[in-house]
Formats: structure tokens, C-alpha cells, sequence
């Protein structure tokens, strides 16, 4: 039996009740038929199926490369029977149910976080405008004040400054991935909003919210946390190495978690929140054609997006009538992702002629083969051909992401290697699907086998 079919069934009947409701406003045709048959619509979509086939293997355990895996089966039901309908919650009148539901997982989200009351949030179209939102937020706050973020941090930081017309300053990083707090304190009052990342999306890095916190207290700038990767590890923070930053995330002005990530869904589902719901007041403005249907908030009333799938909240929403945000519900998803990193990084220590970068902080693991010569040319050399390597076969294949770290940093960690390059390239596996929980050992067998030369 197709793994599908059961799902298939589910969507079927759901559709043909659906119908139920659309016949009551009429037995008008609701879907075009401009076409005279279904065959060409079967001809695109055996096409469209070919070309799917030249994917990566998102679904499989063997890819571990970058933050990519299939939604659950519940997310992709939910937004195809609500795409039939298309929503749109820019107001309610144009999605009334779909916006109820996304303001219900806002709550959950900021329950998650420790905001209490008086926040504000909605969910985005990805992490980038969520980021550029919160961003907006800070120049408005602090005019002709600065956007700081580490080295660390996502690229898009300095690329939304761009565009906001905000000054931009980058902070150091040391070799084990901690700002150069000394350098936040020299240029302190030129920053207006300081990013934190929790949880970076090249090694995992969680960042240390506390310090960072203590310095935005000492100088009054604000605190924005990128945590579109990271986010939903809050639900296990006493499990982790980090947990006292974890345990202050509430402190943060404006978090960014992505639901696409580890909240299992579709592209693209980001999210903002405001601690203080006051942020609302430069999002305002009118419009001649909405907002006539109720007085309640419509939620493009509070960001920059207009148009967004109602959809996208209905998959959200019935994913966490499964998975609650609760270390049970889908913290236990979280678990395994993050057992899989810490095992595969105890296989890497454990093999000779294998080397850890670091120790993963969430569910990403850094870490090279060692070539016979130390130097930095010989070890991109190396790491780029395991790479290649395990994209020859398919069935006993694995994929995984190369990761550049600047030389200077690289050496200050190994100092045994030449300085022959200007970038040291390691590999980097992401254990985001809980099927890699089972499955390391395998993996770190094929990786361990691969023809380097």
C-alpha cells in the first residue's frame, strides 16, 4: 500500500464534506472547467511528478545537509483542503475561521516564550520578514541608532539594515562562536536594537542571551532574538547546556521562531512577536476597502505583508492539535533530533582520523576528516571530496552542507594547521527529522567509508 494512502482518504473525504458546505450557497460550478477533459491536467501533473524526482532526498534520513524535510502529513492536509478555499488573513473579512486560528497559535507561541500579556505577534510568510519587521520595529524605536549582530548571525540582518537605511555593525566572534562582548560595550551607544540569535543556522550556536541582556540593561539598547531555527528548543530548555539563556528568552523585546523549521511545516510559515504590544502603533494604517467587517484587530492592521495564506495557519494549527507546544508534545519530536546530533558527534569523536568542531549546542553537528597534512588547503581538499562522495550513489548515498570558517578562527581552535587558505571548510549535518534518531550510526558508516582522495 502507497505510505500516502491513508492520508489520501483523509483529504478525500474532508474535500467531498467540504463540498457539502460550498452547495449551500448554490449549485453553481465552484471550480473552472475551462478545459473540456482532465487529461492535460494529468499530462502537467505526470510532468510536474518527473521533474519533483530531481530532488534531493529531503524525506530521507541519508540527507542530513541543509534544514529541509517534508511537513507532516497533518500540515500539508490542512493547507490543501484550506487552499480550496484560498484565505487570505490580511483582514477577517477575508478569512475569518483561519485568522481565529492564527491569533490561537499566537498565544501558544507566546505562552511558549514566557510572554504573559500585552504582546503582539502573527505569523509571515518566512523568518526574513519576520526579521524585517522586527527590524522596522527598532529603527522606528531608535532612530538613527544601529542594528548590531555577531558574525554568527544571519545574513539577512545586514542586507534588512540595507534596506531599512539603518547603520549596521557586525561584532566578532571567537573561535568557539561567542560575540567579543568588550567590542558591544566600546560601540554601545551607537546601537539602538541588539540581535541575539539562539540558535545560529550554521552551527547552532546559542547565543548568550543572559550577557547579552545584562549589557542591553546597562546601556538601554533593546534585545531582538532571531530564533527562526532555535525557537521551539525553548520546550526542552532544562534539557540543554544553555539553559539559562533559554530560561530569560521572555526578557527579549521581539523573537523571530519559524514554524517551517522545527514546527513542521510547509514553506513558508515564519513568525513575530512583540513583548510589548505598543509595536502595533507603527504597523497602523487605513485602508478604503477592509476592515469594515468587524472591530476586532485584523491582523494586517499589525504587519508589513498584506496578502498571506490563510492556509498556512490552518496546517499551523491543526499541526498543534497534535503536537502541543509541551516538552510531551512537540518537544518529543525535538528530543530525537537533538540525541541524533549528540550521537553522530560521539561516532565522529570516536574514529580515527575524524575530528568534532564543536560540540552541537542543538541538532547541528560541525565536524571534519583530517588530512595527512595539516594544513588548511589539504583540508578543504578532503572535506570537499567526502562531500562530493556521497551524492554518487542513491541508496547508499548521504548528503550533507559544507561550512566555511574563517582561517584566523579555525587556527586559533587547531593551531596545528598551515594557514594556507583563507577559509577553513568543514562538513555540517542538520538532524532536524526525528528518523535521523535510529539512523546515525548508518550514516556515520557511509560517511566514515567514502572515497576522500
Amino acid at each position: 500500500m502507497n505510505k500516502f494512502e491513508p492520508y489520501l482518504e483523509i483529504l478525500k473525504s474532508s474535500l467531498e464534506s467540504l463540498d457539502q458546505w460550498r452547495e449551500i450557497f448554490g449549485s453553481e460550478q465552484t471550480v473552472s472547467h475551462s478545459l473540456p477533459d482532465h487529461e492535460p491536467i494529468i499530462q502537467v501533473i505526470e510532468t510536474l511528478r518527473e521533474k519533483l524526482e530531481g530532488n534531493y532526498p529531503f524525506h530521507h534520513p541519508q540527507y542530513a545537509g541543509q534544514m529541509l524535510k517534508p511537513p507532516h502529513p497533518v500540515a500539508w492536509i490542512a493547507y490543501s483542503l484550506a487552499a480550496t478555499i484560498n484565505p487570505n488573513n490580511h483582514a477577517l473579512d477575508g478569512g475569518p475561521p483561519t485568522s481565529e486560528m492564527e491569533k490561537e497559535i499566537i498565544h501558544q507561541l507566546a505562552a511558549m516564550i514566557g510572554y504573559k500579556e500585552n504582546y503582539l505577534g502573527h505569523l509571515t510568510s518566512a523568518g526574513t520578514i519576520a526579521n524585517l519587521e522586527a527590524l522596522f520595529v527598532a529603527r522606528e524605536i531608535h532612530p538613527g541608532k544601529a542594528i548590531a549582530a555577531s558574525a554568527n548571525a544571519h545574513y539577512t540582518h545586514r542586507r534588512m539594515s540595507r534596506v531599512l537605511g539603518c547603520k549596521f555593525i557586525e561584532i566578532p566572534v571567537n573561535e568557539i562562536g561567542q560575540p567579543d562582548f568588550r567590542f558591544i560595550e566600546k560601540h554601545a551607544d551607537q546601537i539602538g536594537t541588539l540581535v541575539v540569535t539562539p540558535g545560529t543556522t550554521g552551527l547552532g550556536h546559542v547565543e548568550p542571551i543572559a550577557k547579552m541582556k545584562h549589557l542591553a540593561d546597562e546601556f538601554g539598547f533593546r534585545i531582538h532574538a532571531d530564533a527562526a531555527y532555535g525557537g521551539f528548543f525553548k520546550l526542552l530548555e532544562q534539557e540543554l547546556p544553555s539553559r539559562a539563556h533559554w530560561e530569560i528568552l521572555s526578557e527579549c523585546d521581539s523573537i523571530v521562531i519559524d514554524p517551517h523549521k522545527h514546527g513542521l511545516q510547509p514553506y513558508g510559515c515564519g513568525s513575530i512577536l512583540f513583548k510589548d504590544a505598543s509595536a502595533g502603533r507603527f504597523f497602523k494604517h487605513d485602508s478604503p476597502y477592509t476592515y469594515f467587517t468587524s472591530d476586532d484587530l485584523h491582523l494586517g492592521e499589525i504587519s508589513l505583508e498584506c496578502s498571506r495564506a490563510g492556509a498556512a495557519a490552518a496546517a499551523l494549527w491543526a499541526t498543534l492539535q497534535l503536537f502541543p507546544l509541551s516538552e510531551q508534545g512537540l518537544g518529543n519530536v525535538l528530543k530525537k533530533t537533538r540525541r541524533a546530533a549528540l550521537n553522530f558527534s560521539d561516532r565522529i569523536e570516536k574514529e580515527p582520523g575524524w575530528e568534532l568542531y564543536c560540540e552541537p549546542e542543538l541538532d547541528i553537528a560541525g565536524y571534519f576528516k583530517t588530512p595527512l597534512k595539516n594544513s588548511i588547503h589539504e583540508l578543504n581538499r578532503i572535506n570537499r571530496n567526502v562531500f562530493d562522495a556521497g551524492t554518487r550513489s542513491r541508496k547508499n548515498g548521504f548528503h550533507l552542507s559544507l561550512f566555511a570558517i574563517p582561517a584566523d578562527l579555525f587556527t586559533k581552535k587547531f593551531p596545528q594547521f598551515k594557514k594556507d587558505a583563507p577559509q577553513a571548510v568543514i562538513l555540517r549535518s542538520v538532524f532536524m527529522k526525528e528518523e535521523h534518531y535510529g539512523f546515525t550510526d548508518e550514516l556515520a558508516g557511509r560517511i566514515f567509508s567514502a572515497d576522500s582522495d
